[in-house]
């Protein structure tokens, strides 16, 4: 997972000042959200939590056991988002929570009204989808990894909440708000390429660019080349897909063939230049800064891990 999509978290309370060692809350309000912040400081099972509007919550330090839906318990970590629909019961454990070991996440809470407006504004001014028929949320894909775009709207969003003191708070808030939407709705759209692109690839342009990608991702891939797949122009195509799925297509290029090579420093026995050319790389020195860039080292560090 990316170093750089972890959220940088929030200060401790003070022990003298918690109220109770089990998701100890600090809540603050604005005018189109709710931002909680819970700790929790002791191990614990089966603990219920339930908001009246759609959460966000994301896990800042520690680790969490969540069920949802009436489905088994997933680990939830560092790095990773779960998008919770109103009235929904969250059951929580706290297997590791200690002390000096403490886990700490985010809950925010955005109303209704927030989420209709911002989407019918971008299905009205962006009209022309691919992946989608239009734009929202989707809680078929609730628990996400975050992408660095979506980590860093809300580590944005949470020093609004905590630390902003003009007069302008709600406003800067509500427009940090909107672009946190379009984020979780791009992270989203990713997942369920990730998820499907195989079988959406016959009818979809932009599942067929991706399984191209995914099939010839050591060969040298040219923009021209995937709007020509997609039956697109060139900036037809790089405006929808970086639209869709929040990074331009030799971005995504880029992460697949870093992805790929992570599989085979995990895997062991490669040296570093041939891993770098079996990911589709031609010169190792980008290679070796694009993994420290997106995985916060190096590859050999990795390997040796």
């Amino acid at each position: 997972m990316a170093q750089n999509n972890f959220l940088s978290g929030v200060p401790w309370r003070n022990s003298r000042d918690l109220k109770t060692l089990v998701e100890n809350r600090t809540t603050y309000t604005l005018d189109d959200c709710e931002l909680n912040i819970f700790e929790t400081h002791q191990q614990a099972e089966n603990v219920n939590l339930v908001f009246g509007d759609l959460v966000l919550t994301a896990m800042l330090k520690g680790k969490k056991v969540m069920h949802l839906f009436d489905k088994p318990g997933f680990d939830y970590l560092p790095g990773e988002s779960v998008i919770v629909p109103p009235n929904e019961v969250m059951k929580i454990d706290f297997p590791e929570a200690q002390l000096d070991n403490p886990t700490q996440c985010i809950a925010l809470s955005i109303s209704k009204e927030m989420i209709e407006n911002t989407f019918n504004l971008l299905n009205e001014k962006f009209s022309d989808k691919v992946l989608t028929q239009e734009w929202g949320l989707d809680l078929s894909y609730f628990h996400l990894i975050n992408t660095q775009d979506l980590s860093e709207i809300i580590n944005r969003f949470i020093r609004i909440g905590v630390k902003e003191r003009s007069r302008e708070k709600d406003l800067i808030a509500s427009l940090a708000l909107k672009e946190l939407l379009i984020r979780l709705s791009q992270t989203q759209a990713r997942e369920m390429l990730e998820k499907t692109y195989k079988e959406l690839s016959g009818g979809n342009r932009l599942a067929h660019v991706v399984n191209y990608i995914k099939e010839n991702i050591r060969e040298n891939i040219q923009l021209d080349e995937l709007a020509g797949k997609a039956c697109m122009s060139k900036a037809h195509f790089l405006r929808t897909f970086k639209q869709e799925l929040g990074l331009t297509p030799m971005e995504y290029v880029l992460k697949e063939r870093l992805k790929l090579a992570r599989q085979y420093l995990l895997i062991g026995g490669f040296q570093i230049q041939e891993v770098s050319l079996m990911s589709g790389f031609n010169n190792t020195t980008y290679f070796i800064r694009a993994f420290k860039q997106e995985f916060g080292t190096t590859p050999k560090a990795f390997q040796n891990a």
